[in-house]
């Protein structure tokens, strides 16, 4: 069974690590080598996190002569912000509903 992007995108972001590698890249382009080094782990755990990044889309690889930097690529992420923009909606119609439901208690409190 064919996978959608986003649930791609989803199981790519669900490891503290992938995500803590997408931040770094929002400050721009970095090697392995540099993406690996905050982490306790080995290079080639970073290697394999960046592998699963790069088949969501999330991130893709340069190359300037033997230097391959990866870099954010952020289609997909708006993709996640457009869905959970749709779920935005309900929350904030529940607020507004619950915030004129507290103001009508009040007022009959007074």
């Amino acid at each position: 069974m064919p996978t959608d992007q986003l649930s791609t995108t989803f199981a790519a972001l669900a490891d503290p690590t992938r995500r803590a590698i997408l931040a770094r890249l929002t400050r721009g382009e970095a090697t392995v080598n540099e993406l690996a080094e905050p982490f306790e782990v080995s290079l080639q755990a970073v290697s394999k996190h960046l592998k699963v990044l790069e088949q969501a889309g999330l991130i893709s690889r340069g190359r300037t002569k033997q230097w391959r930097p990866r870099r954010l690529e952020a289609g997909p992420l708006a993709d996640v912000a457009g869905w959970v923009a749709e779920y935005r909606r309900f929350w904030e119609s529940g607020f507004d509903r619950l915030d004129e439901h507290l103001r009508q208690l009040q007022e009959g409190a007074e």
